[in-house]
């Protein structure tokens, strides 16, 4: 069999897990990440990287969800336990989440069975540990994935196994065919205007990056508000503002953040700010991991796999949904695509 020339459209978590595991999937495969941005320029280097699916967060039924979830869990936490764990970025983290509004909100039912520590806050949890009183909690142990060390680490890893990176704007999915034989689309938001898909729609976040290194557990609490150490310093957040388009911080979010924030952990109010950063998720209602096939300006058929609209839950998801494309690429190139 000759060797398959891929192209993957998009550099975050998405795009960079996806790639690493065609290398290691597909012996003969030459593998190539096109974007226009890298790093510093993805969504993905905004997101506090939690592993943590909200209830918004789906495939096509309920069985390949938990699938993603349960393969995501596993792949991050073999990384967490290797000797190069720390060096990729991804570490073990405990904390709470607190509501006053709802038991169903301190739930999480897609890992609940799935982390090692997951159980409702006791009285003196929901009462004494922060100055507001809660009617509900929950504490539990996870992985925390720093995108800001996981991309560059990932994309070194890419290339010392003979990937190669371009620095490269794609307009057209299709036009890739005159020199790839398969296309994987991990463009998030780009996919908007390469697939014409009006059902993917931006979420806007905002953060705070404050240099805060006593605090060593997660919280979160109604009104999106969130508490996440990392490596390098601990993110709060957030906000959630559907259909937005404007990557500019706003003085007011973050202001609100910040109120949010110190009145949940007090001690926050002496944190230096680092740095204000502005993403925005790729919102689908159903995450698209599929076939199809286009045909190029010379007539000939491109088979593409998109992999896109993942929403806020890129980093918790992408080795599980990335290990779902690579199995249609092996399909496609295969021969056993139906299309």
């Amino acid at each position: 069999m000759t060797d398959l020339k891929v192209a993957v459209v998009g550099s975050g978590v998405i795009g960079l897990t996806t790639a690493i595991e065609l290398q290691k999937s597909i012996r003969n495969a030459n593998v190539s990440i096109l974007s226009d941005g890298f790093n510093e320029d993805t969504t993905s280097w905004v997101a506090a990287g939690i592993f943590r699916p909200g209830g918004e967060f789906k495939g096509e039924n309920k069985e390949i969800t938990q699938k993603w979830i349960d393969d995501s869990w596993y792949y991050w936490k073999n990384i967490q336990d290797s000797r190069y764990g720390a060096e990729a970025g991804v570490t073990e983290l405990s904390g709470y989440t607190f509501s006053n509004r709802s038991e169903n909100a301190v739930r999480n039912p897609y890992i609940e069975k799935l982390v090692p520590i997951y159980r409702p806050a006791t009285e003196t949890e929901l009462t004494s540990l922060c100055p507001q009183k809660w009617k509900f909690g929950s504490y539990y142990s996870t992985l925390l994935i720093e995108n800001s060390i996981y991309l560059p680490w990932a994309t070194e890893k890419f290339k010392a196994d003979g990937g190669t990176v371009i620095h490269q704007r794609v307009d057209s999915l299709p036009s890739l065919g005159e020199k790839y034989d398969i296309v994987v689309n991990c463009a998030g938001l780009g996919s908007q205007t390469l697939c014409n898909d009006d059902e993917l729609v931006p979420v806007r976040g905002q953060v705070i990056k404050v240099d805060a290194p006593w605090l060593k557990m997660f919280f979160y609490a109604d009104s999106s508000t969130y508490i996440i150490p990392g490596f390098k310093s601990v993110t709060l957040g957030g906000c959630r503002e559907l259909g937005s388009y404007d990557l500019n911080p706003d003085k007011y979010v973050s202001l609100g953040i910040r109120e949010r924030c110190e009145n949940l952990v007090p001690s926050l109010k002496g944190a230096r700010e680092i740095r204000t950063l502005v993403g925005l998720r790729p919102y689908r209602k159903s995450v698209r991991v599929e076939k199809e096939t286009k045909i190029c300006m010379c007539g000939k058929k491109v088979k593409i796999v998109h992999h896109y609209g993942h929403g806020g839950y890129g980093v918790t998801a992408a080795p599980g949904t990335s290990l779902h494309a690579v199995r249609l690429v092996k399909e496609m190139w295969a021969g056993n695509s139906k299309l």
